[in-house]
């Protein structure tokens, strides 16, 4: 298994790469893609960031999946001994008791147990989906921006302000924006 990851990295690294040196060379002025950047992080999360040269952001994504995916196996390994529990009660002793994880537990509270963590780890396994979901739209929308001029050519300027009313002899508050280009 590992070695099938540590060749897909490869792979994956390779085809940016060529990816990368071929867009150079067709154009003059190479332009970011936000296709190959969700690819990417399709493929394998992080690499759309790696590729957008946002490095900082993967292990926060390894760190969530990582976290959110040891949550959901550990929520179905409890709700699998609850299962088990619960199956064993019902067909032995539906009035009797069980005892599991120095605790003894009625037939209801195997029950309750067992829909507890089966409803956690679904919520985490849709977690886990969400946060892949979330690195292809981040890699996008970065790729999208690589580009985007934040020089001072444009700025914008919000200042409070107030304006004199004569007719009521009063002052009103305000707000102004001022968006500038510069050449």
């Amino acid at each position: 298994m590992l070695r099938k990851l540590f060749s897909l990295s490869i792979f994956t690294i390779l085809f940016i790469q060529t990816t990368v040196s071929q867009k150079q060379t067709d154009t003059v002025q190479s332009k970011h893609s936000p296709k190959l950047a969700a690819t990417l992080s399709a493929i394998m999360p992080g690499l759309g960031q790696a590729y957008n040269k946002k490095y900082w952001k993967i292990p926060i994504i390894y760190g969530g999946m990582g976290t959110l995916a040891y949550l959901t196996y550990r929520n179905n390994k409890y709700y699998q001994d609850f299962r088990t529990a619960y199956k064993e009660l019902s067909s032995t002793n539906p009035n009797g008791y069980y005892t599991m994880y120095n605790t003894t537990f009625t037939l209801s509270g195997l029950d309750a147990g067992k829909n507890y963590y089966r409803r956690y780890r679904d919520m985490f396994a849709i977690f886990t989906v969400g946060v892949y979901f979330l690195n292809i739209i981040d890699a996008t929308v970065d790729a999208y921006l690589f580009d985007f001029d934040i020089s001072d050519k444009l700025s914008l300027q919000i200042h409070p302000s107030f304006t004199p009313i004569p007719s009521s002899c009063t002052i009103e508050p305000e707000l102004k924006i001022c968006l500038n280009f510069k050449k």
